[in-house]
C-alpha cells in the first residue's frame, strides 16, 4: 500500500508512466480503509463493514488519484494547461496539481452549483474559474471542444489516464485485506469512479472486463498491468445515484439534474457504458437514494463513528442502509464503501443540518453542568 509517496511511485508498474516522466505529485493516495465500529450492529447481517477514506488526500477528494497521472501526461506532451468541467472535486483537484506542474488550469462549473469549500480552493489555486449558465453536462460538451482546439489536455474522466490513477484505491483495499471485499458500495456521478475500481479489481483477480479492454483501446501500448498485488475474487458492485440525478437507474440523460450532494449532480455521465459493465459483470446494481437519505447517512456516520464527508460520499452508506432494510446483504464476510470527499468540502450542508446543535447559556458553571449532566443521562 501506498504510504504517501505518491501513487506513481507506489504503484507505477500498474500505471502508463514513462520511467523518464517528470512526476506531479502531491503524495496522493495510502488512503485509510477504517473498519466502522457501531453502524454494523444495525444492519441486521453479521458483516464486517469498511470504509475508504478518499476525504484524506491532498485536494480532500479521490479525484487526486486520476490527476496525478493525467497532469503527469500533459507535462509529457507539453500542454500549457489542463482544462475541466466540474461541480467542484475536479476542478479543486485540476487546480491544484496544474499549480505543482506550473501550467494553468481552466475549469467550467455550473452557476451557484458548486460548493462553496470546493470553489474555494480552485481560486485560491489559481486556476481560471469560468462559470456558465448551465448545469455540468453542458460544460462537459464545451470543454471537449476546448481542448480539440488549444494546447490544453482535457483533466475530466474521459481522460483514460484519470481511471488509470483512480483504480489504484482497488489496490489499496486488496493490500489491507489480503483480497477484494464481497461488496463495494460507490457513489455514481460521473461513473468513472465505478469504472476505474472494476478496473482494478478485474486486474488483481487476473479477469477480463469491458472497462479493461476499453483501458487497452484508448491507451495502447501503453497499458500496464502487473500481477503482485492479485485476489481471488471481483466484488459485487453496487453504485449509488442520488434519485434526483439518476440517468443510469432510469435509463435515460436528466436534462436538469438536482440533489443536495453536488459532486454527483450529473445527468449524462461520460462513463456510463463502463459503468453498466461494471454492475452486470459483477453481478451488481446501480440504485438510486433520496436526498434525505444522503443526509441522515452522512449524520450517522459523523455522529457515530466520527467520519465527516460529503453529502455525495455518504450515499455508499446510504445504499448500504437501504440494502439492510430490503433485507438484501450478504451473511457475513466484508463489504467496503468508499467515501469520495471530504465533509469540509461543504460545511453548509452540514450546519444547515445542526442549527438546533448550538446550545447559548450563561458563562457559568452550574447551567453549563446541568447541560452536560442532561446528556449524560
Amino acid at each position: 500500500m501506498s504510504s504517501r509517496r505518491g501513487l506513481i511511485a507506489a504503484y507505477h508498474d500498474y500505471l502508463p508512466v514513462a520511467n523518464t516522466a517528470a512526476v506531479v505529485t502531491l503524495h496522493e493516495g495510502g488512503t485509510p480503509l477504517i473498519r466502522l465500529r457501531h453502524i454494523p450492529a444495525m444492519l441486521g447481517a453479521p458483516l464486517e463493514v469498511y470504509v475508504k477514506y478518499e476525504g484524506l488526500n491532498p485536494t480532500g477528494s479521490f479525484k487526486d488519484r486520476g490527476m496525478t497521472v493525467a497532469v503527469t501526461r500533459a507535462v509529457e506532451e507539453d500542454k500549457r494547461g489542463v482544462v475541466c468541467a466540474s461541480t467542484g472535486n475536479t476542478s479543486a483537484s485540476a487546480a491544484a496539481y496544474a499549480a505543482r506542474a506550473g501550467i494553468k488550469a481552466f475549469v467550467l462549473i455550473p452557476d451557484g452549483k458548486i460548493a462553496r469549500g470546493k470553489l474555494a480552493q480552485a481560486i485560491i489555486e489559481g486556476a481560471v474559474v469560468i462559470q456558465i449558465k448551465g448545469n455540468f453536462d453542458q460544460g462537459m460538451e464545451l470543454v471537449k471542444e476546448i481542448a480539440a482546439q488549444s494546447n490544453v489536455a482535457l483533466v475530466n474522466s474521459v481522460n483514460p489516464y484519470r481511471l488509470q490513477g483512480q483504480k489504484t484505491a482497488a489496490l489499496e483495499i486488496i493490500e489491507v485485506l489480503g483480497d477484494a471485499p464481497d461488496r463495494h458500495y460507490l457513489p455514481v456521478g460521473n461513473a468513472g469512479n465505478i469504472s476505474a475500481y472494476w478496473m482494478g479489481y478485474c486486474e488483481a483477480a487476473g479477469e477480463d472486463s469491458f472497462c479493461v479492454r476499453q483501458a487497452q483501446q484508448a491507451l495502447g501500448g501503453a497499458y500496464k498491468t502487473a500481477a503482485r498485488i492479485t485476489a481471488s475474487h471481483r466484488p459485487v458492485m453496487v453504485g449509488c445515484q442520488a434519485a434526483g440525478a439518476a440517468p443510469i437507474v432510469c435509463g435515460r440523460k436528466i436534462d436538469n439534474p438536482e440533489t443536495v450532494a453536488t459532486a454527483i449532480r450529473i445527468g449524462n455521465p461520460q462513463s456510463w457504458e463502463m459503468a453498466e459493465a461494471a454492475r452486470d459483470e459483477s453481478g451488481g446494481r446501480i440504485g438510486a437514494c433520496t436526498d434525505e437519505e444522503i443526509l441522515k447517512a452522512q449524520r450517522l456516520l459523523a455522529e457515530r463513528e466520527g467520519i465527516f464527508c460529503e453529502p455525495a460520499s455518504a450515499i455508499s452508506i446510504a445504499g448500504l442502509l437501504k440494502d439492510a432494510a430490503a433485507g438484501d446483504l450478504p451473511r457475513g464476510g466484508k463489504v467496503v464503501c468508499t467515501l469520495t470527499g471530504h465533509g469540509l468540502k461543504d460545511p453548509d450542508t452540514a450546519m444547515m443540518q445542526t442549527r438546533d446543535a448550538l446550545a447559548s447559556v450563561a458563562p457559568e458553571l452550574a447551567p453549563i453542568s446541568e447541560l452536560i449532566a442532561s446528556h449524560l443521562t
